[in-house]
């Protein structure tokens, strides 16, 4: 009886703290419950591993010797990545926020590939099924793992173009194809007591190759939708891991993460127009690219202040925030800016690409973090119709999602993505650092375009300069 408590106690925790993730999940809908809503979820989870505790009620007397020390270092480890992953979250920077979300994914697939390999190792899990569903989960726990760790690299800049060779996809199939079979292999052998330990390492091992030859090739402007499918992929594992533990938090929580993964995945490969094996296959950037000499028009540089005072006196201006805006740390300025404009009677208004940034919902966490009231900001669709009508789009930051060859140029290798209609307002201000290209290396029509001018520089230091000059018009009247 005593041994029964303790198990039907973590049971109705696990389901408790099932509830508590779903609840938060669903409070994360909204940018304004969405704080709460983590923290919620958090709690559920963090209840989760306490009381997991209770299991030691449970174990046999042979392995009673070392529970003392699995305890301590379960405590330690506990302490070791509560601790850091606390100082992280707290010390990390918005730009590196796709970084952080990349790493911890695939500690995440990290950790449901280890719990595959326990069972494996210890010939936990037997049986055509138990055995299947380990080696699936230690699958793509493994390929999520190395992959998610290749997408961070990516993304930090440590790894700064693709890596990529002739018959690469030839290559790549092999590897997924020895990694399978070497998986039929280990179950085949269950069968008779054969299989060795050194079988189990040459899965994992081919299983983290095949990641990490799979994320290779895909360029920066796909790393979004990499680390989605990553997360999703991270999510199935931990399901099928808890399957096999018998563990209905895993479970439940796993299943939920790799749906909404797989949601998030499909909707940003919408937004690009693009298919998720497209993203995963191909080689994204490869189609013919514009040249400086193909664009009509040149560039037309202009002062920022210059730019401050004609949208002081606009009607309606909408602002397309970008990475260059996270980057810069700009956002405070930028909020200070608008309320400037607002205050003279300006109509004022956010647009935001599904893909703006390097991760979904980057901009509107940016927008948040300065203060911006969630009733000012659109997405795409919400808002695309209202530039025809509009006086002047701010462009901060931003590339890919402005191009109007995504509308116009079927040789480009973002055509037929939807993108936001910038180009069609009566006039365009784009803040950029320099002439460079977007993340599909290829030079912006809208730059261009005889309703557009350029204003060079550091985003905070731009609309530093903006708010300067808006506050001068006021002096000068005094």
């Amino acid at each position: 009886m005593l041994s029964l408590l303790p198990q039907l106690t973590i049971g109705a925790v696990d389901l408790v703290a099932a509830f508590l993730l779903l609840y938060g999940l669903h409070r994360m809908a909204s940018p304004v419950t969405a704080p709460s809503g983590i923290f919620v979820a958090g709690i559920g989870m963090a209840v989760v591993v306490l009381v997991s505790f209770l299991d030691i009620f449970g174990v046999s007397a042979a392995a009673t010797p070392v529970l003392p020390v699995n305890i301590g270092l379960a405590v330690i480890a506990i302490a070791i990545g509560g601790g850091v992953a606390w100082w992280a979250g707290k010390k990390v920077a918005m730009t590196a926020m796709p970084q952080m979300v990349a790493i911890y994914n695939g500690m995440g697939g990290g950790a449901a590939g280890a719990i595959a390999a326990v069972e494996l190792f210890g010939r936990h899990a037997t049986g055509m099924t138990p055995l299947t569903v380990t080696l699936l989960g230690a699958l793509i726990g493994a390929v999520s793992f190395s992959g998610s760790l290749i997408a961070w690299a990516k993304l930090q800049s440590i790894l700064n173009k693709p890596l990529r060779f002739p018959g690469q996809k030839i290559v790549n199939a092999a590897v997924f194809l020895i990694t399978l079979a070497l998986g039929v292999y280990i179950i085949l052998l269950d069968r008779t007591g054969a299989m060795s330990s050194g079988l189990i390492y040459l899965f994992f091992g081919c299983a983290m190759i095949f990641g990490i030859l799979m994320t290779l090739p895909i360029g920066g402007a796909d790393m979004p939708v990499v680390i989605s499918i990553y997360n999703a992929c991270t999510g199935l594992a931990v399901g099928l891991e808890g399957f096999v533990l018998q563990n209905p938090a895993l479970m439940i929580a796993g299943m939920v993460v790799g749906a909404a993964g797989l949601m998030l995945t499909l909707v940003m490969a919408k937004a690009m127009n693009r298919s998720v094996s497209n993203v995963l296959f191909s080689n994204f950037g490869d189609a013919p690219k514009h040249k400086h000499s193909d664009m009509k028009g040149s560039l037309k540089p202009t002062e920022a202040s210059d730019a401050g005072i004609f949208m002081n006196y606009a009607a309606k201006v909408i602002i397309i925030p970008g990475y260059g805006l996270a980057a810069a740390q700009g956002q405070q300025k930028l909020y200070e800016f608008v309320k400037l404009l607002q205050s003279t009677g300006v109509d004022v208004k956010f647009a935001i690409h599904p893909v703006a940034g390097r991760m979904p919902g980057q901009m509107d966490v940016l927008l948040a973090e300065a203060g911006v009231p969630y009733d000012m900001i659109f997405q795409l669709e919400d808002i695309n119709d209202e530039f025809a009508n509009t006086d002047v789009a701010l462009v901060i930051g931003a590339n890919d999602v402005v191009n109007p060859a995504a509308r116009t140029d079927k040789s480009s290798p973002i055509y037929g993505m939807p993108i936001l209609n910038a180009d069609k307002s009566k006039q365009v201000y784009v803040v950029k650092r320099g002439e460079g290209k977007g993340y599909a290396g290829i030079q912006n029509e809208l730059f261009y375009g005889e309703n557009c001018n350029m204003v060079y520089g550091d985003a905070a230091v731009v609309l530093t300069k903006m708010i300067e000059a808006v506050r001068g018009l006021g002096k000068a009247a005094a």
